[in-house]
């Protein structure tokens, strides 16, 4: 229920000529802003709008008044206000969204901002979604479209959604290619900010669905792009290395791997680069420094696959199994058990080390190759 004040003036209002109705308004919506009680705010200004909405004013004199309500909406002190008053206020314009189109885009940015401060990322991006791109009533520019597109990706990301987030990332992908082109109106550091973060979510999306290598050549282009902070660039150096670390072993990842060792700001990140050293180096890895590598992964990072394992459990294995065949020429079952973390009594099939080889030979290891027996990784 608005306050007493709230509702005398509305009424006021109403019994007003129509050329003062505006004015009136946008005084009412100014106190209302400067409310020093929060708690009547909410319903005062939702009653605000209600009444403006219904008032007789026309479509010309109703769009300044949304703006000046959008922006008392937005300078509201907490983003539950924000959504509240913003929703009940986008409820009323959807039936005549295509006279308000405008206005209603600025009052869906402005709720997004508000479900984005509450960590609530996928309502954010599912009132972007809203947005009408393709109106004959407003013209909507490539770049504006591409900027939208990539924080819908984004949002989706933050709350794991990688399937609805790559379908935003190839829309786009589509229309990238004509904001970046040489014609583009833009200035130079909008066009590379927009790449940066079309880079960050093609990255992030390679990383999700496990494609460890090819987010690991995203993550380390990124990471000499000079438009980002150094922190940033050193946070996604460290993502590099924990795709390479994560990946198949084989020639590629060992190239990988030899790219990230060589880079000098390699040594400054402790976390990930004892594991770097020691994948590239060959030698083998302990319990303990991969329990503790594991402890600053991602949860889609430490998922178990089909037959039980960790992406990371599953790539320490192949990593030892391959350093111990260059010390080793014969090693005993119980000893290769021990030393690649599996259960002994277990016997099941493995992938071998490198792509198109099954099985581990475990009774009798030799630099020549692998072959016969397999026992189970320990999950």
């Amino acid at each position: 229920m608005a306050s007493p004040s709230v509702t005398s003036t509305l009424d006021q209002i109403s019994s007003s000529p129509t050329t003062d109705q505006p004015a009136s308004y946008t005084t009412l919506l100014s106190t209302i802003s400067s409310s020093p009680d929060p708690s009547t705010q909410t319903t005062d200004l939702t009653t605000t709008i209600t009444s403006i909405l219904s008032s007789p004013l026309g479509i010309v004199a109703l769009r300044p008044l949304l703006t000046t309500t959008i922006s008392t909406i937005s300078s509201l002190p907490s983003p539950a206000q924000i959504i509240t008053t913003g929703t009940h206020l986008l409820s009323l314009l959807e039936p005549r969204a295509v006279s308000f189109e405008e206005a209603s885009s600025h009052l869906r940015h402005t709720l997004a901002d508000a479900h984005e401060l509450l960590d609530d990322w996928s309502a954010s991006a599912r009132v972007l979604q809203g947005i009408n791109l393709e109106s004959s009533q407003r013209q909507t520019s490539d770049h504006a479209k591409v900027t939208l597109w990539i924080r819908i990706c984004r949002l989706y990301l933050e709350d794991d959604d990688t399937t609805t987030a790559e379908s935003y990332l190839n829309r786009a992908k589509n229309l990238l290619y004509r904001v970046t082109g040489a014609s583009s109106e833009h200035n130079t550091k909008d066009i590379e900010s927009l790449t940066i973060n079309f880079q960050l979510c093609q990255a992030r999306i390679l990383d999700a669905q496990r494609k460890f290598l090819d987010a690991s050549t995203a993550y380390h282009t990124i990471s000499y792009n000079s438009i980002i902070d150094e922190s940033e660039r050193l946070h996604t150096l460290a993502m590099a290395i924990t795709c390479a670390v994560l990946a198949g072993a084989g020639p590629a990842r060992a190239r990988s791997l030899g790219r990230l060792y060589k880079d000098e700001r390699a040594a400054g990140l402790a976390k990930q680069y004892g594991m770097l050293e020691k994948m590239f180096l060959d030698r083998l890895l302990q319990k303990e420094e991969v329990e503790q590598f594991a402890a600053g992964l991602s949860p889609h990072q430490v998922a178990r696959t089909g037959d039980g394992s960790t992406v990371l459990g599953r790539a320490v294995v192949e990593h030892n199994l391959l350093s111990a065949s260059r010390v080793f020429e014969n090693i005993g079952l119980g000893a290769l058990a021990g030393l690649l973390g599996f259960e002994g009594e277990g016997v099941g099939e493995g992938e071998g080390v490198g792509r198109g080889r099954r099985g581990w030979r475990v009774g009798c290891c030799s630099r020549g190759g692998w072959g016969g027996g397999s026992i189970r990784l320990r999950g």
